[in-house]
């Protein structure tokens, strides 16, 4: 009796222990469907009590090679127990989750179909050598353990490979065992065991395209690299659209910005001329005055041609610049501008509305006082200097008028390109063409700067301007004519303002000084200092003078 009651404790100790809600065995029939599709019918039965809820999770997105993912769907997702329809479904985040509550049930079945297992395999053989894999983990995303799994599958035809996969999620292990070749019948099976929570058991079977059609639903993954692939066609369209683009923008600014070539003779604007005792003097030919030089040289009006034709004015008698004495030595300098008694009827007309603008006839006015008058009249310059050049013939068009019809083309180009860019990349592999465009409405953006195209007169112009240039940069500037050098040096001076060489200019003023040490307030009649200013100090006051100028013109 003893020996017996021994063995029985021993068999009592020895068998295994029922875990709540662990399932004993996963069951499935399987039939798959010429057209691809997948039915299942799954028997869940459980070891010991079972659980209060079991929820299996099927994921409806799978990543594959190449930025893709295969997407599927689950139909006719149902659970039943003791003939009662016991499941909760949820397709939400890519996968289906499907929560049964057995209430006492030993036994569950869950049925579905699946639409999109059926897939090409080996896409990159020849279509004639390409089979159709069907490939479903039936066993997947069940939130309990599993003792034994087993699955029969039904096919359509002879089929050529089998084969099954368990394990972790993603595992390309083999499960235990798989039986069924072509020759053996039409229903393999597959079977595995023990699982775990959460791990996987599926089939993998091959069959000709005529036995079991593809349905496999395959979308591309958006990524950086994918939309910008620059390689194949779409490197190659990219390339092609960038330099035809680039091209056109080219054939586009040979067309319209491009000066006209150079017909004739330069057209000299002033010239040094020698004197038969070898002094030179300055003489300005034409009427073309600083402004207009500044204007067609740089196809701007820039604060430089402003103020080179006020100094012009005053090296030509019109007004006179009066530098002011300083309140302290803390205090900025200012200027008065003198209204001088000389007709200005000659005056092209954007000279005249600067004249009125900052001396007026009647009492001196500062530079510090006219800063809201002058900058209201400083546009109307500008559109009088604009319109006098072109009425003169060395422009079709305004220069500003051009280049702001082609800058708001380019930047009209500009915004559609990146729209176009973020359509490109959002949905296909041509990113890389929409950043050819984007290349190009910038390069025709930088191209507008340089549209405004003068005339056959003003590239003949430009050409005497060039010169003039020249001269200014090398020429002597100790060769004045004894008596007359603050003269002809004064002359010179609006022009060398815009086209450059100004401070060797000044220098040679400062040198013609015939009474060093000795205080210059009205040596220059265009220029008048303090009481203590000395002639030397004219470069430093000229200095000052243009950057306050520009400041209280151009302010905005």
């Amino acid at each position: 009796m003893a020996l017996f009651a021994a063995l029985a404790i021993l068999a009592a100790t020895a068998a295994p222990a029922r875990a709540e809600g662990t399932v004993a065995d996963y069951s499935a029939d399987i039939r798959i469907n010429a057209d691809g599709s997948v039915n299942v019918e799954a028997k869940i039965t459980f070891d010991g009590t079972p659980p209060g809820t079991l929820v299996q999770r099927f994921q409806l997105r799978e990543q594959i090679v190449g930025s893709r993912e295969r997407v599927y769907r689950l139909e006719d997702v149902r659970a039943t127990a003791n003939g009662q329809n016991i499941a909760q479904v949820d397709t939400r985040n890519n996968e289906t989750v499907v929560t049964m509550t057995p209430n006492g049930a030993g036994e569950i079945t869950l049925n579905y179909t699946v639409h999109g297992a059926a897939v090409v395999d080996n896409e990159q053989a020849r279509p004639e050598d390409r089979q159709t894999l069907v490939a479903w983990n039936v066993l997947q995303g069940l939130d309990a353990p599993v003792n034994t799994f087993t699955g029969e599958i039904s096919i359509p035809g002879q089929f050529s490979n089998l084969a099954c996969v368990a394990g972790p999620p993603g595992s390309t292990t083999s499960c235990t065992a798989a039986t069924g070749a072509p020759h053996d019948g039409p229903r393999p099976t597959f079977e595995d065991g023990p699982r775990g929570a959460g791990e996987i058991v599926g089939f993998r079977l091959t069959f000709p395209p005529t036995v079991v059609a593809v349905n496999a639903d395959t979308k591309d993954q958006w990524t950086l690299q994918r939309a910008l692939k620059a390689s194949g066609v779409e490197l190659a369209v990219a390339g092609a659209v960038l330099l035809l683009g680039l091209l056109a923008v080219y054939l586009l600014h040979r067309r319209n910005g491009r000066d006209a070539a150079l017909s004739g003779d330069p057209t000299p604007v002033a010239e040094f001329r020698e004197n038969s005792d070898g002094t030179i003097e300055f003489h300005a030919l034409g009427n073309v005055v600083p402004g207009q030089v500044g204007t067609v040289f740089d196809e701007r009006v820039d604060p430089v041609d402003v103020t080179g034709t006020i100094l012009d004015l005053a090296v030509r008698g019109y007004l006179r610049i009066v530098e002011l004495p300083r309140a302290d030595r803390f205090a900025p300098t200012d200027w008065e501008f003198v209204r001088l008694d000389k007709d200005d009827a000659d005056l092209y007309a954007f000279e005249r509305d600067l004249l009125n603008a900052i001396a007026p006839a009647g009492e001196p006015t500062r530079v510090s006082e006219i800063g809201g008058r002058v900058a209201e009249a400083v546009p109307k310059v500008q559109d009088d200097l604009y319109d006098q050049i072109v009425e003169n013939g060395w422009y079709e068009r305004r220069p500003d008028s051009t280049r702001n019809a082609w800058a708001t083309g380019a930047w009209v180009t500009l915004i559609v390109a990146i729209v176009i860019t973020g359509i490109l990349m959002a949905f296909t592999t041509f990113g890389l063409t929409g950043l050819a465009l984007i290349a190009v409405a910038l390069f025709l953006a930088f191209v507008a700067t340089s549209m405004p195209k003068r005339t056959p007169a003003g590239t003949r112009l430009l050409a005497g301007l060039m010169a003039l240039q020249q001269d200014l940069l090398t020429r002597p500037t100790d060769k004045m004519p004894k008596g007359l050098e603050y003269r002809e040096l004064s002359e010179v001076l609006p022009y060398a303002v815009v086209l450059g060489g100004a401070d060797r200019w000044l220098t040679a003023l400062v040198a013609a000084d015939d009474d060093p040490g000795v205080a210059d307030p009205e040596d220059l009649d265009w220029y008048h200092g303090p009481a203590d200013w000395h002639l030397q100090d004219l470069p430093t006051s000229l200095e000052n003078f243009r950057t306050t100028l520009s400041g209280v013109l151009f302010r905005r």
